[in-house]
């Protein structure tokens, strides 16, 4: 039977000697990739790295404290300005513009957690959606913020090393990943990860047992809030260029989307969803180039729409997917790897 017998069982990080070797191969093949795939797939990398930021920090208020967001887009675009003007007006180093971007980020999540106390279900997603339209619009009417041609963001630079190629932005993108999800980890294994869970279950029972529903509810908003600040930053400094209109609602629809697909209520469900609709929302946007179905996507989007209509194959192939996931997986692919894993466990019995 596995009975856990001590307190540090429990918040053990990896909990059996397979887990542990599993995890080492993991990281020495993070380590390797980059000296074996090229710059294109090094990019795409960077980018499911950072939506994974994005995707646990959505997911912890998401998944593990029931409150839902449609304004991510809004703490993104936050965090991508707040480090790239840190830096380039304010002088300030990367790393500490880095931290500073999350918590500026926090702390707008803070202030949107106070009057969301009040709210909830459909009328917390408004509020959030107005949240994140608003600070789009803001941000494109500020000059010292670049206005509707955005900002040129510096590279990430670490005292002397500078990220000049892709490898050495994959090392910091990769690096900075790692610690955010070891830390989401552990933080859901202590006193204030079951706080957020009871209140997920059940409000008035946590609140019975004496969970402060207010400070937590308002700590999850800024707990997600700065995850996706750090994220917005990254990815600023990935691409080297921002600006207000690509923070839009369909991002945040994006960002839901990922941990529905990968499973709510999970670290790795975040990185698996992230993993997945990053993936298709790159290479869909080249569907035609595909050996096989590319041609007869073309020859479909001809007859039936316009030829430069066939991007939005991507939008109806992705959207597909997420329909197929809920209706036949509602743990998303969480639930596929849980369902190999009792396979696996239970073989050749």
């Amino acid at each position: 039977m596995d009975m856990k017998r001590d307190y540090y069982e429990d918040i053990q990080l990896c909990k059996t000697s397979t887990a542990l070797v599993l995890t080492i191969g993991l990281f020495c093949c993070l380590v390797i990739i980059p000296f074996v795939l090229g710059d294109y797939n090094l990019y795409l990398l960077n980018l499911i790295a950072i939506h994974s930021i994005v995707a646990i920090g959505l997911n912890i208020l998401v998944g593990y404290t029931g409150q839902i967001s449609l304004g991510h887009a809004g703490f993104f675009a936050i965090g991508a300005y707040t480090g790239v003007l840190l830096m380039v007006k304010g002088g300030i180093p990367f790393p500490l513009a880095l931290i500073l971007a999350g918590f500026v980020s926090s702390g707008f999540g803070f202030l949107l957690g106070l009057p969301a106390l009040r709210l909830e279900g459909p009328y917390l997603a408004i509020a959030t959606l107005g949240f994140g339209m608003a600070v789009t619009q803001i941000i494109s009417h500020l000059d010292f913020a670049g206005g509707h041609m955005g900002l040129q963001a510096p590279k990430m630079s670490i005292g002397p090393f500078v990220a000049d190629t892709g490898v050495e932005q994959y090392a910091v993108i990769m690096s900075v990943t790692a610690i955010m999800t070891v830390a989401a980890i552990n933080l859901m294994k202590t006193r204030v990860g079951r706080a957020l869970v009871a209140i997920r279950d059940s409000e008035i029972a946590a609140e019975a047992m004496g969970v402060n529903v207010l400070k937590y509810k308002t700590l999850a908003f800024a707990i997600s809030a700065f995850y996706t600040g750090v994220g917005g930053a990254l990815m600023a400094f990935a691409l080297a260029h921002i600006s207000a209109g690509s923070f839009n609602l369909i991002l945040s629809i994006t960002f839901l989307a990922m941990i529905i697909v990968g499973g709510l209520g999970s670290i790795m469900g975040s990185i698996l969803g992230a993993a997945l609709l990053t993936y298709l929302q790159i290479k869909l946007q080249v569907v035609q180039e595909a050996p096989i179905i590319g041609p007869f996507l073309l020859d479909v989007s001809k007859r039936f729409f316009t030829a430069e209509g066939l991007p939005n194959i991507q939008s109806i192939l992705i959207g597909g997917i997420m329909i197929a996931i809920v209706i036949f997986e509602p743990l998303g692919m969480r639930g596929i790897y849980l369902r190999f894993k009792r396979y696996w466990k239970m073989w050749p019995f």
